[in-house]
């Protein structure tokens, strides 16, 4: 899940065979690492206690049917020709189907929304809203706010079977790749032996994850291709060796012959055989890191066949082995006198697809916390050249002891396989709701369509989820666990998080006051540039008055910085800054809004410090140049001044300045030119984009132009001045210190979630000066109660 970025808009590059196969190698070892394991522990899990295997080979053809038909239904047929088709600009997994419900439906619950994050180039939709007729689908859920809830409720849900997945899937892998030890051992010996060297496994995996995965991800891909060879070689040795007429057990008929017979205990089996596609999510979850036609050929053409060459193998040596010695396991269909190369080759196969999924539990709990749904964690970035290659070590802690835990308290495959495959499951229904509201939202197609595909796969998955919360007591109980402590957490902080905003946006001061601020009420201006930190798009925060209340200075250059995510995988850098100016221009204060993707990946205060003042400079530049072109026609520098006092952003490219940014937002004149970009129109704000090079044809006297010019040049270089040296002088990081408490009369439940869950997180996770890099002595917090 952490390779290289190749982008959605490179096709040229993607496009070409070789590449393609180069992609499809390379995905290998990250996308199919736990799907390819999955024959190590499916038959296992299947006969584990539900069906027994008898001599008439109806069990096992039936079992054989099963995992043929779903690996083709599933993986096949759902992921790879349907849902990997609804990527977001080349990502893909469950926010990335979010994403684009909530671009094409006003749904979302993110805070500062504005209507210049549409005109990102990133945020593309599949049909403009001009030519879109809205559907009944469509209007009921932009109506219904409880909807924007449950489908959030839904996108978490999702993303917390993810996360225990990233705790079940090492378990299970390393300790059924461990288990071939068991026929090479007495059982005395094999009982204390599996679990302490599993264990030790897993503890070496969780204690080299801070390495990241480039320093050994080249070695991914041989081992789980190697791994697929070395189960297709032995499927087709058993297949000749055993029974060649196996095939016939593919067909359907023996599906219904199986569960005539063994009826609900063949109907419970299912939560076994489910196993079978573990792994398949990650090829939609992995789509951004490679190409839809890189991981189409890689499944169709080796990872499928493979797969079932190796189910057939097994199922052919175990037709003709009705009475083994023990209990039916992958080593025992392996020749004896390659079984230790294969359980060497199996341990490696294990490990790499356990790396998959923690990166993946990584990459999911970073996007989450992106979009203000989990509390505030260290992201490592382990590589400069790879892109999104990250580590939280507090996660990662977690993960391992939770590993090791469920590895000393389950001690076999079958509780194991239960908890696993309950997870597993839950991520394909949520994907199924998910994409069955893409493909109206989105694609435009009839309901219909939408609805076949929402009821053929959604059967199938909640026949499986059935038959795994039939084993409830049986180690399906800690997958849902896991997943209502990780949704109340995770639900409480965005629940939290969306009413400070709202505290602040009531109670935000006026521009007014904010100029009427000088010498005469007290207030002094020190050198340095005050970067005042809010979640708000305009207007004055609240914690910035109380600061200067209880501090009557601030600084002579004062910031104020949103920081937002915005629902698009990434924002291009040329892009990412919005810079305005809050009063006239000789307040010297400014507004500037970043945006980030959920996958974008924060920069360090540093580079971001310097990258701002660099944006406000070319700001300065450009805002003077066009007050030169308008100045003549209608208005001056005073009265443009006041106009242009917080309604008008511009966005600032990190290219060289050019004379003009690629567009502008002004949220108050109904006017709206495209260049470049999509133009966006709203009754509540207008994005005007103003082209790079604009002919107005003005009857001044050359005099007066030059005068102004030179006027305009001026003022130009006395505020870069001013600018410059007030970075000499130091930059001050101004963040609230906020504590959060529910107002009388709330309910209990409101309560508990903000007086004791929200606050008991806020103090016992990292603060936003943690997050943002921010060094002590640079640091200002400004204390605030928000009652909400």
């Amino acid at each position: 899940m952490d390779l290289e970025r190749v982008k959605c808009w490179d096709t040229s590059k993607k496009d070409s065979w070789k590449n393609i196969l180069l992609l499809a190698y390379q995905s290998l070892g990250v996308v199919y690492g736990d799907l390819s394991i999955s024959p190590l522990y499916v038959y296992k899990s299947a006969f584990a206690e539900d069906i027994q295997h008898s001599e008439t080979n109806e069990e096992i053809y039936g079992v054989l049917s099963f995992v043929f038909w779903t690996l083709t239904l599933v993986p096949l047929f759902k992921y790879v020709f349907i849902v990997l088709r609804a990527d977001d600009n080349g990502e893909g997994g469950t926010f990335a189907l979010y994403s684009l419900i909530c671009r094409h439906a006003k749904v979302s619950l993110l805070p500062n929304r504005q209507l210049a994050d549409e005109a990102l180039s990133t945020y593309k939709l599949e049909h403009p809203p001009e030519k879109e007729k809205s559907s009944r689908l469509k209007v009921v859920l932009e109506k219904c706010k409880a909807l924007h809830t449950a489908l959030l409720i839904l996108v978490l849900l999702g993303t917390c079977m993810v996360i225990g997945d990233g705790v079940l899937t090492p378990a299970i892998s390393v300790f059924s790749a461990v288990s071939g030890l068991e026929l090479s051992m007495s059982k005395e010996h094999h009982q204390y032996a599996v679990v302490p060297i599993t264990c030790f496994i897993l503890l070496c995996l969780f204690a080299l994850q801070h390495y990241g995965t480039h320093r050994v991800g080249f070695f991914f891909a041989p081992v789980v291709l190697a791994w697929l060879l070395c189960i297709s070689a032995l499927g087709l040795y058993n297949i000749f060796q055993w029974n060649r007429y196996i095939y016939q057990a593919l067909s359907p008929y023996y599906m219904f012959k199986f569960l005539r017979k063994t009826r609900i205990s063949g109907w419970m089996s299912l939560g076994g055989i489910l196993l079978c596609i573990t792994g398949s999510e990650a090829m939609f979850a992995d789509l951004g890191h490679f190409s839809y036609s890189a991981i189409q050929v890689a499944f169709t053409f080796l990872v499928y066949p493979a797969l079932i060459l190796a189910y057939m193998g097994q199922a052919a040596y175990l037709s003709q082995h009705h009475h083994t010695s023990h209990r039916i396991s992958f080593y025992v269909s392996v020749p004896e006198s390659v079984r230790w190369p294969v359980l060497v080759l199996a341990i490696l196969a294990s490990v790499v697809g356990s790396q998959a999924i923690i990166s993946g539990t990584f990459s999911i709990i970073n996007q989450s916390q992106s979009l203000g749904c989990f509390p505030r964690v260290k992201v490592v970035h382990t590589s400069d050249k790879v892109h999104g290659q990250i580590y939280i070590p507090e996660i990662n802690w977690m993960l391992m002891i939770l590993c090791i835990a469920v590895t000393i308290g389950f001690r076999d495959t079958k509780h194991l396989g239960n908890a696993s495959g309950l997870a597993v499951m839950a991520v394909m229904l949520v994907t199924t709701c998910l994409t069955s509201l893409v493909i109206i939202l989105c694609w435009r197609k009839p309901p219909i369509l939408a609805l076949c595909f929402l009821i053929f796969f959604g059967s199938i998955e909640l026949l499986y989820f059935s038959a795994s919360l039939t084993k409830f007591r049986e180690g399906a109980w800690l997958p849902i666990l896991l997943a209502l402590f990780l949704m109340t957490i995770m639900f409480v902080w965005h629940y939290a998080t969306i009413k400070k905003y709202e505290f602040d946006l009531h109670n935000k001061v006026s521009l007014d006051w904010l100029l009427a601020l000088g010498p005469s009420l007290g207030i002094a201006r020190v050198p340095g540039i005050g970067l005042v930190f809010t979640d708000l798009t305009s207007g004055i925060p609240a914690n910035f008055s109380r600061f200067v209340t209880n501090l009557p200075a601030f600084h002579r250059v004062l910031v104020f910085v949103c920081v937002k995510s915005v629902p698009v995988p990434y924002v291009p850098p040329a892009e990412r800054y919005l810079v305005g100016r809050v009063g006239p221009a000789a307040h010297r204060s400014y507004r500037c809004i970043v945006r980030y993707g959920y996958r974008d990946v924060h920069q360090d205060v540093d580079s971001f410090e310097s990258e701002l003042v660099d944006r406000l400079a070319d700001f300065i530049r450009y805002d003077w140049c066009r007050t030169q072109r308008t100045s003549s026609c209608t208005e001056d520098d005073a009265s443009r001044s006041t106009d242009m006092s917080d309604c008008r952003l511009a966005v600032i490219g990190t290219v060289a300045f050019s004379g003009a940014p690629a567009y502008e937002i002004e949220e108050t004149q109904p006017a709206s030119v495209s260049v470049g970009f999509p133009t966006v129109e709203s009754i509540r704000d207008v994005i005007e984009m103003e082209p790079v090079e604009r002919r107005v044809r003005f009857a001044i006297d050359d005099d007066s132009q030059a005068d102004s010019r030179t006027e305009n040049a001026t003022q130009i270089r006395e505020e870069l001045e001013d600018l410059y040296a007030a970075q000499q002088a130091g930059t001050a990081f101004i963040l609230g210190h906020s504590h959060v408490k529910a107002k009388q009369g709330s309910s209990i439940m409101k309560r508990l979630a903000i007086n004791f869950g929200y606050n008991f997180l806020r103090k016992n996770c990292r603060g936003a000066d943690v997050a943002l890099k921010v060094p002590p002595v640079s640091l200002l917090e400004v204390g605030m109660v928000y009652v909400v």
